[in-house]
């Protein structure tokens, strides 16, 4: 494996980072997680949107243009020679001192990683998985805006201890209204009488790359969808519910606190949008 560092490539166990860099020691900085299908990489353009706009919003100068780290994307592919993967895209403030002020970093830092993931056993997508609701609520707008997909996760990590100790593998997180948001790295979404349903980013969620795709997906298949305000009750009476993301791709949800969901496996509209987004992500 190599890894490219600020223009750089190193082998795994050379790569590495200051430990006065802010993105280590206050999370200051952003990722992003993308997908290579059949060696191409899905949705670069969106993802690096995204990025660029999270920069903008923390005012973090990236020091190099999106044209150019598009290039490193695809180089660091291309060098790791991955056919079907996996990239972490990373920017963070860069090297300071131990004072919390961003001002200390004269130049941000641009990490790019290829690798394999696999979230879920391959068998639990033809099963389902159940999900538990966290305790631990979203960050609320009125705090900080989780759109902007920032290095510090702990809020998620927080909610994906208590999914684990509730012996599952994901937990769906509400925000501070009750209403819900996402899982922990994950999108979600419902199916009830026909409709597909799943909640509005401005209820603090990350609208994901793959969200996104859905929505596309389900207009192409005829299938009505919208972003609305969802609550607990919503997804313990859903026809069907699935997971969205980058590294999940689409997820059945079998059951939700104990609530089993339809008939406790996947769903006919679930296996259709399955079907279609592998059939979109590996077109020529």
């Amino acid at each position: 494996m190599k890894v490219w560092i600020d223009g750089h490539f190193y082998s795994k166990e050379e790569a590495k980072i200051s430990v006065f860099d802010h993105g280590l020691l206050y999370g200051d900085g952003l990722f992003e997680g993308i997908r290579i299908y059949g060696g191409k990489i899905f949705r670069l353009k969106e993802h690096l949107e995204r990025l660029f706009d999270g920069a903008k919003a923390i005012a973090l100068s990236l020091p190099y243009s999106l044209e150019e780290i598009a290039a490193a994307v695809e180089e660091s592919r291309r060098v790791n020679e991955k056919q079907e993967g996996y990239i972490r895209l990373m920017a963070t403030r860069g090297v300071g001192d131990l004072g919390i002020s961003p001002y200390l970093c004269p130049r941000p830092s641009l990490l790019i990683i290829v690798d394999d993931i696999s979230l879920y056993p391959a068998e639990l997508y033809q099963q389902g998985i159940p999900i538990v609701t966290a305790s631990s609520r979203r960050i609320g707008l009125d705090a900080f805006d989780v759109r902007v997909k920032s290095l510090n996760y702990l809020n998620n990590v927080l909610a994906k201890i208590e999914a684990r100790q509730a012996g599952c593998l994901e937990a769906v997180m509400l925000n501070s209204a009750g209403y819900v948001c996402e899982c922990t790295g994950d999108n979600i979404f419902i199916v009830k009488g026909g409709t597909l349903l799943s909640p509005n980013p401005s209820d603090s969620l990350l609208d994901g790359i793959t969200r996104r795709t859905v929505f596309e997906l389900a207009a192409g298949e005829g299938i009505e969808a919208k972003a609305t305000a969802l609550t607990r009750y919503d997804l313990y009476t859903a026809d069907e519910c699935f997971l969205t993301g980058t590294g999940a791709q689409i997820m059945p949800v079998k059951s939700v606190d104990g609530r089993l969901i339809g008939v406790g496996k996947p769903g006919v509209l679930s296996l259709r949008l399955m079907a279609a987004f592998d059939a979109f992500v590996r077109k020529g």
